[in-house]
């Protein structure tokens, strides 16, 4: 089934019974016309700091700022009625105190609608999660590789293949738990360490480059739909090529434009009907 019916949009509460049940949908949405075409089709909408390089061409998600987040999910909240509504908490808008979390947390929420928010840490981040929860706001935790933190940890590489790295992101995932977090991202993690997770935690995990038994998956709707082609994770299956079709049609409209083929009286104003 391609596209689910609801009458309302899902709730921490529904998120938090799927663990063990069926899988949680997940994609990225950064724009009104892409979350209009998911919403029902998606469980969970998240508005990832991603859009750095997604949207903006950055090299990394650091330069994102809380105001570029508020402004997207703002976008994605007015545009969807059925899916849950996620948005990732910036790099530097929450690591110095609880209570600087707190400030940028209720403010991203006030001002853009969403659900919930996401933050990236385990263990150094547990009482930053609990402060958060206690005063009203519902936070998905990010273990494992952590887009963040890719300087501190020596990039992109796939986390918890040796045995520090697998007891680190275990304590990583039971700190988050019992901090009061609703779900987390496992991100780019040995798959026998996500899976093992996913049986002993009471929270959903949303898998990313993780493993197929976590209770949910996502991506970055972008990478499955083939818009870029310079670089794919292993973790992304393309389900489109969606980048190839946009190039073939600005060939066609330069071709059209250049042997003034468009526009063609058709497409103009004014025009008497017999012409």
């Amino acid at each position: 089934m391609s596209a689910v019916s609801r009458k309302k949009r899902l709730s921490v509460t529904d998120i938090r019974a799927r663990k063990g049940g069926d899988p949680l949908v997940c994609l990225t949405a950064y724009t009104a016309p892409v979350a209009l075409i998911l919403d029902e089709r998606m469980d969970v909408l998240l508005v990832g700091d991603s859009l750095g390089m997604v949207v903006y061409g950055m090299d990394d998600t650091l330069a994102v700022s809380l105001d570029m987040m508020i402004a997207h999910g703002r976008a994605v909240v007015r545009a969807t009625k059925a899916s849950f509504v996620l948005v990732d908490l910036p790099f530097g808008s929450y690591e110095e105190s609880p209570a600087q979390a707190f400030r940028s947390a209720s403010r991203l929420m006030a001002e853009s609608g969403c659900q919930a928010v996401k933050l990236e840490g385990g263990v150094e981040m547990a009482e930053t999660i609990a402060f958060l929860t206690a005063r009203g706001v519902p936070v998905m935790g990010h273990i494992g590789l952590m887009p963040q933190s890719v300087h501190a940890t020596g990039g992109f590489r796939a986390q918890g293949l040796s045995q520090h790295e697998a007891e680190r992101i275990a304590a990583d995932a039971d700190a988050v738990a019992e901090a009061g977090a609703f779900a987390v991202v496992i991100e780019g993690t040995s798959e026998p360490l996500a899976r093992r997770l996913t049986e002993r935690l009471s929270i959903p995990t949303i898998g990313i480059g993780a493993s197929p038994a976590c209770d949910g998956q996502i991506l970055v709707t972008d990478d499955l739909l083939g818009l870029f082609s310079d670089f794919t994770p292993k973790f992304v299956k393309r389900y489109a090529e969606i980048g190839d079709a946009i190039a073939a049609a600005a060939d066609a409209y330069a071709e059209d434009v250049r042997m003034r083929d468009f526009p063609s009286l058709a497409h103009c104003y004014g025009v008497p009907k017999d012409r």
